[in-house]
């Protein structure tokens, strides 16, 4: 949630930036909410110090009856104050997680994802001389995909993956993790973008793929309806991406300086419910309600953060060019960037078997907004406390870089070249 500080100090501005998200904030209530708060906190406090002094005295000798009742008096009278307290307390604090992330100046307005603002297209769209398949005809035909006994099994939109396309995936894990723990390739990216931040390297993790709801709502990613699974009778909810279990991580402590960034590569099988989407994407494994993803993780000061967004995206397209795709580059609007962003980059890839670009990154810079209420703070340089700032992104999602190489480097028999990048993780294999 946002500082209530920037509300009170700026209440045009945060209803102005609120609206580019299509959110309307009313500032005059939460602001009088506010005011009310404090006056009750006011009260308290001083009911409090007379509660103790009334305590002190009838600790020396015996107390007359006027001490006695003025002392039940105060009693109901901080009760009531307490009370109506924390009843305000809860209104205000809701009412202002209703308020999303206030956007950076770079972020496009927008009203819907169509004013995302492509940057730039990096690579060429490979030739064929032959009309490319899209990947699911190319997988089952090769036995290496069965959605059938899938949905025989758990239902639609699940998969069995098999042979050279699971030991692939594995081979793009290995390829990820080797990467973001060199430091020598995370310094040579930073001095190429002219970053002033540590090369410290991505630290690998796996994180649970499962958490309670008091955190997963504080990081502001749980969305029961339209997203995330439930387990029935315990309070747990099946993450839907990788970095649920990991931003969470911190929750409620106070992360020494000397400690950051801390950078993670996570790994983990996520889980989507995918309402809203019936009739997209069925074929394939675009779009299934279990995947496995890589996600990068980072917790900051507020001096760095957006410098690590930046060191983020600057990996995503190390990645992308690596293995040789093409892709758009993508500035998100604030009408697609989400609540807790202040800033969100998408890379969309070009899938050749279906003549289309299809998403299969993003990054999302959160400022503060996520770590105040999951109060996860640190030391700034002045010594005082301070909430980090928090980014995750993605390195892959596995079933749909799976998708992507195997429609960009497929061949007219229906074999599959492998990315040089990957070959050695294939044990040389060059085709499969």
């Amino acid at each position: 949630m946002i500082d209530i500080q920037i509300l009170r100090d700026s209440p045009e501005l945060v209803v102005a930036k609120s609206k580019l998200k299509q959110v309307d904030v009313n500032a005059d209530k939460i602001l009088s909410l506010d005011k009310d708060r404090r006056d009750l906190l006011q009260q308290v406090e001083s009911l409090r110090q007379k509660r103790n002094e009334i305590s002190s005295k009838m600790k020396n000798g015996k107390p007359d009856d006027t001490l006695i009742n003025e002392g039940k008096q105060l009693k109901i009278e901080l009760s009531d104050r307490e009370e109506l307290l924390d009843s305000t307390e809860e209104n205000l604090y809701s009412e202002i997680k209703k308020i999303p992330n206030i956007p950076l100046e770079n972020v496009p307005p927008g009203e819907t994802e169509d004013d995302n603002v492509i940057v730039k297209t990096v690579g060429k769209k490979p030739e064929f001389n032959f009309e490319p398949k899209p990947h699911w005809e190319i997988a089952q035909d090769r036995d290496m995909l069965d959605k059938e006994r899938a949905s025989k099994v758990s239902g639609s939109r699940f998969a069995y993956l098999k042979g050279g396309i699971v030991q692939l995936q594995f081979a793009i894990v290995q390829y990820v993790m080797d990467v973001l723990t060199n430091e020598d390739i995370l310094k040579k990216i930073i001095n190429e973008k002219e970053l002033t931040i540590s090369s410290k390297p991505f630290t690998p993790i796996l994180p649970p793929a499962l958490l309670r709801t008091e955190p997963y709502e504080a990081s502001a990613r749980l969305d029961a309806k339209d997203t995330t699974y439930k387990l029935d009778g315990d309070d747990l909810w099946l993450n839907a991406s990788a970095e649920h279990t990991l931003c969470t991580m911190y929750w409620n402590e106070v992360i020494p300086a000397d400690q950051l960034p801390i950078r993670y590569i996570g790994y983990s099988t996520s889980f989507r419910r995918e309402a809203g989407t019936y009739g997209k994407d069925t074929e394939g494994i675009i779009r299934l309600h279990q995947f496995d993803k890589l996600e990068m993780e980072v917790f900051s000061s507020k001096d760095t953060g957006e410098q690590e967004h930046k060191l983020l995206v600057a990996m995503q397209e190390y990645f992308m060019q690596d293995l040789g795709l093409c892709y758009n580059f993508i500035q998100k609007s604030t009408a697609d960037i989400g609540k807790p962003n202040a800033s969100g980059i998408d890379i969309d890839c070009w899938y050749p078997g279906q003549n289309k670009f299809i998403e299969t990154h993003t990054a999302d810079y959160m400022t503060d907004y996520q770590a105040r209420d999951l109060k996860i703070r640190t030391r700034g340089n002045d010594g005082q406390i301070e909430f980090v700032h928090t980014n995750d992104a993605t390195a892959f999602a596995l079933s749909r870089i799976l998708a992507a190489i195997i429609e960009n480097f497929q061949n007219s028999d229906g074999g599959i070249r492998i990315p040089e990048s990957l070959q050695k993780y294939m044990g040389g294999k060059e085709l499969i």
